[in-house]
């Protein structure tokens, strides 16, 4: 294998690791405006293999923004832990929705 093909499947390697990294984290948010009431959401029927993720409200760093519900592919052994809001005293925060053991 020449060095530049080297040096390129190392690169793949190193940013596939990254990115799965990445996509795994967690972000937690702290505000102190409440979010506003849910919106009400139609659940379409299921879909063999997939969980239904409902909408949530999220900061964009101003505002709260709706953010509609959405099918996601299912993981065996695994539940959806939808995205919420925590009221701690006079502050706000958001966990971000993520998959949990069964």
């Amino acid at each position: 294998m020449d060095m530049r093909k080297l040096v390129v499947a190392s690169l793949l390697a190193a940013s596939t690791a990254i990115a799965s990294h990445v996509a795994a984290a967690r972000v937690d948010v702290d505000v102190l405006i409440a979010p506003p009431a849910p919106r009400y959401e139609v659940v379409p029927a299921p879909r063999h293999g997939y969980v239904w993720a409902p909408g949530y409200w999220a900061w964009d760093g101003r505002r709260h923004v709706w953010r509609s519900g959405s099918w996601m592919k299912e993981r065996h052994g695994e539940h959806w832990v939808a995205h919420n809001w925590e009221q701690r005293g006079d502050r706000w925060y958001f966990h971000g929705g993520h998959w949990d053991r069964d």
